[in-house]
């Protein structure tokens, strides 16, 4: 067997001590009812992971208030103590099947494709997002043109985050993690082409990360030091796969040194593969897999380097021996896992013990009437 136990040792993450190193991913799931309360189904679903081994899970993107965060229908909520209360049951089985839970905070901003409290969408800009609403979702068409946000929206965006986290925390969960990538609002004030505008959350990459950093020290100061508080970074969008930052290591210093002094415990980056250089050189360049670093740093590593706090790195994965080369090279401390997780709700356990791991078969996992199975880890 290969030599993977690196990837089983305890870790630290701000207050959280993880059984391993090895954590699932946030993925959508739509599986809450139409009210955004979490389900049996998503109690079986996540409690299976636990079982399964992985140390942390991370929960898919929950939406943190009643005005223009939600993205999806079916889309689990907690911005009510409702949804909290229907949070805690899946937190407590969690919790006796041995892991740790994060609750993922996702506001959808432009990206939104289902909303029951509103129908217009915000965004930093009046900027239509890029290609079309996601079908698997719900959704259909092009995504509409979002309103610009006022400061005062601004600001009911971070309370949005706040009052989430707080919930979070009453409910049990270990930690919370700030939705900042894959083009959702946070990554839309982020991202230079989505956000034109001219006041001190946009133009220069200072600002654009300026709301990240305040909802992120508005969070860990709601929820006090000893709440486990990180974000989700991503270069790349649902809607646009292939962005990079047109600053290059240049924007990386800038995001990463910013939300690493924003009184975070973690910053989870996400890539299409997260051991692949995060600028290559040149158009068209084709990365290699040969040796982690070929052609530049990977985004995991920037964050480690800029961030100066753990990281957790997620992108392609599954591969056990790729998965102990990131964490062996002091670019990510933790790895998660989404496919792979999918296709193996064990993988933990099955590679603990040598056994073969299952191929993701999407038919199998992600057909329309199977969003979510009641798995058996």
């Amino acid at each position: 067997m290969r030599d993977t136990q690196l990837l089983f040792e305890t870790v630290t993450v701000g207050n959280i001590t993880l059984d391993n190193r090895v954590g699932v991913a946030p993925m959508t799931r739509t599986s809450a009812t139409s009210e955004g309360l979490a389900t049996e189904q998503m109690l079986s679903y996540y409690t299976s992971f636990a079982r399964g081994g992985f140390g942390l899970i991370i929960t898919e993107g929950i939406y943190p208030d009643e005005q223009y965060s939600q993205g999806y229908l079916n889309q689990p909520g907690i911005a009510n103590g409702e949804q909290a209360q229907a949070w805690k049951r899946v937190v407590n089985s969690v919790h006796q099947a041995g892991a740790k839970i994060v609750a993922q905070l996702m506001h959808a901003g432009a990206l939104s494709q289902g909303n029951r409290f509103v129908k217009e969408t915000i965004g930093p800009s009046v900027v239509q997002p890029k290609g079309e609403q996601m079908e698997f979702y719900g959704g259909k068409g092009p995504f509409q043109t979002p309103r610009e946000a006022t400061k005062k929206e601004i600001t009911e965006v971070i309370h949005g985050f706040v009052n989430a986290a707080k919930r979070a925390k009453e409910a049990g969960f270990d930690g919370v993690e700030i939705h900042g990538a894959n083009g959702y609002i946070l990554d839309q004030f982020l991202t230079d082409y989505t956000n034109e505008r001219t006041d001190e959350y946009g133009g220069s990459t200072e600002n654009r990360v300026r709301l990240l950093t305040e909802v992120s020290k508005s969070v860990r100061e709601a929820v006090g030091q000893d709440f486990t508080v990180g974000i989700r970074i991503s270069q790349g969008k649902v809607n646009d796969y292939e962005h990079k930052w047109a600053g290059k290591e240049k924007d990386a210093e800038i995001i990463f040194g910013q939300l690493g002094q924003a009184g975070l415990d973690f910053i989870h980056v996400t890539e299409y593969e997260a051991w692949q250089p995060a600028f290559p050189e040149g158009e068209g360049t084709v990365a290699t897999d040969s040796a982690f670093g070929d052609g530049g740093p990977s985004l995991a590593a920037l964050a480690k380097k800029y961030g100066n706090v753990p990281v957790i790195a997620n992108g392609h994965l599954e591969d056990p021996e790729k998965a102990k080369e990131i964490i062996e090279k002091g670019e990510a401390d933790v790895i998660t896992l989404g496919k792979g997780a999918l296709a193996n709700h064990d993988w933990v356990n099955k590679v603990k013990n040598g056994e073969p791991l299952a191929k993701f078969n999407p038919e199998k996992v992600l057909s329309p009437d199977a969003k979510i199975k009641d798995f058996e880890a």
